[in-house]
C-alpha cells in the first residue's frame, strides 16, 4: 500500500480504536447479542425470560452511555449497547402486551385461559 490508502490503514491500525485494541472487538463480538435477541423475536413470549431481558436492556442504555464518557469514547460499543437495550425493550413490551391480554381475557371469562402468543 503506498499513499493515502497506507496512510489511512497506518493511522486505523494504531488508533486507540483499532483493531488490535478491545475497543475494536468487544462492539464485533457484541453484535451477537442483538443478533440473538431478534432471533427471540420468534420465540413464544411465555418461553422468554424477562429478568433477563430487563437486565439486558438496564445494563445496554447504561453502557451505551457509559461508552460516550470514558476515553477514548467508544461509539461503535455505545451503539451496540443501545441495540441490545432496545432489543431487550421490544421483548418487555411483548410481555407487557401478552399480560394485559391474558388478564383481559380471564376477566371476561373469570377462569385462566393462555391468550395466542404475541
Amino acid at each position: 500500500m503506498s499513499g493515502a490508502a497506507g496512510s489511512r490503514f497506518k493511522s486505523l491500525w494504531n488508533s486507540e480504536v483499532g483493531p488490535k485494541t478491545v475497543h475494536f472487538w468487544a462492539p464485533l463480538m457484541k453484535w451477537a447479542l442483538v443478533v440473538a435477541g431478534l432471533g427471540d423475536l420468534k420465540r413464544p413470549i411465555d418461553q422468554v425470560s424477562m429478568s433477563q431481558q430487563t437486565t439486558l436492556a438496564v445494563s445496554g442504555f447504561i453502557w451505551a452511555r457509559w461508552c460516550t464518557i470514558i476515553k477514548p469514547k467508544n461509539y461503535p460499543l455505545s451503539a451496540v449497547n443501545f441495540f441490545v437495550g432496545v432489543t431487550a425493550t421490544v421483548q418487555l413490551v411483548r410481555a407487557a402486551r401478552y399480560e394485559l391480554e391474558k388478564r383481559k381475557l380471564e376477566k371476561e371469562s373469570g377462569r385462566l385461559i393462555e391468550p395466542s402468543h404475541a
